[in-house]
């Protein structure tokens, strides 16, 4: 018992920077108070003792401000950081080591007495304000976005963002060094802005790159072709004038 809280506590420790003691991690953390609540809430329910797991929980709430039904199955190492507002539904299954913040809700979406919640996979981490809705399964160390809502299933080691949630794809590292240096031939700077982009935005500069790169090629090889026939053309890509652009947009339309 006392190796499990102290591999719960180091846990804690791994994934919260700003935890500075075991004893504030066991009397302070509203998570640990509620996950601790939970377990015995969840003894009851098995044993049939319905009312008083419910009573147990809903103790719980009051005074950490989550919500678990004593019937959802918890595995090891679960952590809730800072918690309030979290909701984890009646059939809800977490694996060991997952992490939610605050604001999520694991939620059903039907009335019918069946499996309505989700089930999560060892490892995964749901941002803040997220909902993740209905008998879905999230894979083993995927990532969901803050405040994305998620209704279909999520394949092991994804990461999920947006409403309704959608998977990012991970960039290729040879395609994004390609980007990054067809941006700087070109005179700007693309990833300094598209980081706060909205995504769409982000996605649309990407494909224009990479085409670009493509078009850049073919005049590489163009170039090649006619020098060794004996024709010099310079095909090189002159570089935005940056300055220009932007001092046109300091100063606006000229009135004609």
């Amino acid at each position: 018992m006392f190796q499990k809280l102290r591999d719960y506590v180091r846990s804690v420790f791994q994934r919260d920077p700003a935890a500075h003691s075991t004893l504030e991690v066991i009397l302070l953390y509203p998570g640990v108070q509620a996950l601790a609540l939970h377990r015995l809430s969840h003894r009851l329910w098995r044993w049939k003792l319905h009312w008083l797991a419910r009573a147990l929980s809903q103790a719980g709430r009051w005074m950490t401000g989550i919500e678990i039904h004593p019937g959802a199955r918890i595995g090891r190492r679960f952590f809730i950081d800072h918690g309030m507002g979290v909701v984890i539904g009646e059939t809800s299954e977490i694996g060991d080591d997952c992490t939610l913040y605050h604001g999520v809700t694991l939620g059903g979406t039907t009335w019918r007495k069946e499996k309505r919640h989700p089930t999560l996979g060892n490892n995964v981490v749901i941002g803040a304000g997220a909902k993740v809705l209905g008998p879905i399964t999230i894979g083993d160390g995927a990532r969901i976005g803050s405040n994305s809502v998620v209704v279909k299933e999520v394949p092991s080691g994804a990461t999920v963002v947006g409403i309704p949630g959608r998977i990012v794809t991970p960039r290729n590292d040879d395609q994004e060094r390609q980007r990054e240096a067809l941006a700087r031939k070109l005179g700007f700077d693309a990833y300094g802005q598209t980081r706060d982009m909205p995504d769409p935005v982000a996605h649309a500069i990407d494909l224009m790159l990479d085409h670009m790169h493509r078009v850049d090629g073919k005049m590489k090889a163009l170039s090649a072709a006619l020098e060794k026939a004996g024709i010099k053309v310079d095909l090189d890509i002159p570089e935005l004038e940056v300055q220009n652009l932007e001092k046109g947009e300091r100063d606006g339309p000229k009135e004609g």
